[in-house]
């Protein structure tokens, strides 16, 4: 009788035990085989397809996300400049009411302050002129605060910041030589425009009177072994924050306040607190961080009086050269940071007084009155008003070296022009003028003064010997460009005021630098 295999199975385990066994190899040796001969590959991604940032090579890097309050970034990815001839509308969300709404407190235009003309560069039509003025809390709305994207790339499809290079300086770096060195390509820049900030005034407002080239915005500072960071304006003011700055000079020290204000603009405007409605002294306070700015106007520095205005033949300035000009020195204690400059003002005639009597004079002709030399009142007035300093003031102070002047072709007042388009480079020769006296002047009191507020516990009295940089730098002043292009009329050239932006936005990144390496 036959049995079914199964039964078989069963009675002879030897026989069922091979059968499974070569079931088994038959099953996994072709599939140990198959693995061997193709493994499994990791899954391939592409950059594209992540969120990692790339490198410089492969583009820009992105602003980082600590860079600015969020409320002030622009959330669009197409953000387009507003036009330059137009009002600049004002983004609904992107800035505080109290910036948008408040018009008791907002700072005010050019028409108002805080930088008047220099009065002898300017004609008085366009000192002023209401309807040439820069968009104003007053006259129009105000842009939203800017985030740190360069202006060039906001059309971009996404936000680019200052190269990671250039942010930080390494500690090796940190006792560099600041002053030293030569202006390189900076394609990031501008970091903001005459139609994104109010504060331009009028005669250093380029761009809005048709200067046709636009590279010499295009540089930077870069000092000999080190860089330095382009200003961080969300750095600047948590560094502030609770404390306050002044700046002491004429209208250079002015333009650098205006280059400030348009650098923290990308973050918070400031409110108007200023006591009077007087432009030669402003304050501003920055609300979110409770810092004041004082702009104070002081142009020799020590105590003056103008021309009588009653008497056309007379316009010598009187200076007091042994004597404060307590409008300044008396504010000083109440600040954290100064920054004290001067020097143009001094080419004048004056009559110089000391001890109360009349000392001498300088382009005066007066009868019986002493012609003294052109350097003799600046040094004595810089060397009185750094004792003033050394007397009232607690904090850093800071001496910035005279801005040199570059007309070519005649003086200020003979045609001269600057029409040059880009800086000078290291190894051309750069005329040399009389503006240097006042820069030696001005190390040699800085160095008198320095050794003793070394006995002074507190003060900090350093140098921005920004000479150098800025005698490289001819294309930057407004020229003809700090006024109507009139062909019928023929204006004086500006070659001492400085086109914003431009170079003198450099003065502020090493105030920030000079700033953070003190602390």
């Amino acid at each position: 009788m036959k049995l079914p295999l199964f039964a078989i199975l069963q009675r002879t385990p030897r026989v069922a035990l091979t059968l499974a066994f070569v079931l088994i190899l038959l099953t996994i040796v072709p599939a140990l085989y198959s693995l061997l001969a193709n493994p499994i590959l990791p899954l391939s991604i592409s950059l594209s397809d992540t969120d990692q940032t790339p490198s410089p090579v492969n583009g820009p890097i992105p602003a980082p996300p600590d860079h600015a309050p969020s409320r002030h970034r622009d959330s669009s990815p197409n953000r387009v400049p507003p036009p330059e001839n137009g009002p600049i509308p004002t983004p609904p969300n992107h800035t505080p009411l109290r910036h948008r709404k408040s018009s008791s407190g907002q700072v005010p235009s050019p028409k108002n302050g805080p930088i008047p003309a220099p009065l002898d560069h300017t004609p008085s039509r366009h000192r002023n002129s209401s309807s040439d003025q820069s968009p104003s809390p007053v006259n129009g709305p105000i842009p939203a605060p800017l985030n740190h994207t360069s202006l060039r790339d906001q059309n971009s499809s996404s936000s680019v910041t200052t190269s990671t290079s250039r942010t930080r300086i390494r500690d090796d770096e940190q006792r560099c030589d600041l002053f030293n060195g030569e202006w390189v390509p900076n394609e990031e820049a501008p970091y903001y425009t005459n139609t994104t900030c109010w504060a331009i005034h009028e005669h250093q407002n380029c761009m809005k009177y048709g200067r046709p080239d636009t590279e010499f915005l295009r540089w930077r500072w870069k000092p000999d072994g080190c860089d330095i960071p382009i200003f961080d304006p969300q750095e600047f003011l948590e560094m502030v924050r609770d404390k306050a700055m002044g700046f002491v000079g004429d209208s250079i020290s002015r333009n650098q306040v205006q280059s400030l204000l348009c650098l923290l603009s990308r973050v918070e405007y400031p409110e108007d607190i200023s006591s009077s409605p007087e432009t030669d002294f402003k304050v501003w306070n920055y609300t979110s961080y409770n810092f004041t700015l004082h702009a104070m106007w002081s142009p020799f520095l020590v105590k003056s009086t103008k021309p009588d205005p009653t008497d056309p033949k007379f316009n010598l300035f009187s200076l007091y050269l042994d004597e404060y000009d307590t409008k300044w020195t008396s504010q000083i204690n109440q600040l954290d940071y100064l920054v004290i400059s001067s020097g143009h003002w001094f080419y004048r005639p004056v009559i110089f007084y000391e001890n109360q009597q009349i000392s001498g004079c300088q382009y005066c002709a007066l009868p019986n009155t002493t012609e003294l030399p052109l350097y003799y009142g600046y040094k004595k007035a810089l060397r009185i008003s750094l004792q003033a300093i050394l007397e009232n003031f607690k904090g850093l102070a800071i001496l910035r070296s005279f801005s040199p002047q570059h007309f070519e072709g005649g003086a200020w007042n003979e045609g001269g022009d600057c029409v040059r388009t880009r800086p000078y480079r290291r190894n051309e020769t750069i005329p040399e003028g009389p503006d240097l006296k006042l820069r030696d002047i001005q190390l040699e009191e800085f160095r008198a003064a320095e050794e003793a507020g070394r006995k002074k516990k507190g003060l900090r009295l350093k140098l921005m010997d920004t000479t150098q940089a800025m005698l490289m730098r001819p294309d930057g002043h407004p020229g003809r460009y700090g006024h109507e292009q009139n062909a019928e009329e023929t204006l004086r050239n500006d070659c001492i005021h400085w086109c914003l932006p431009g170079p003198i936005d450099t003065w502020n990144d090493i105030l920030l630098e000079m700033m953070k390496t003190e602390t």
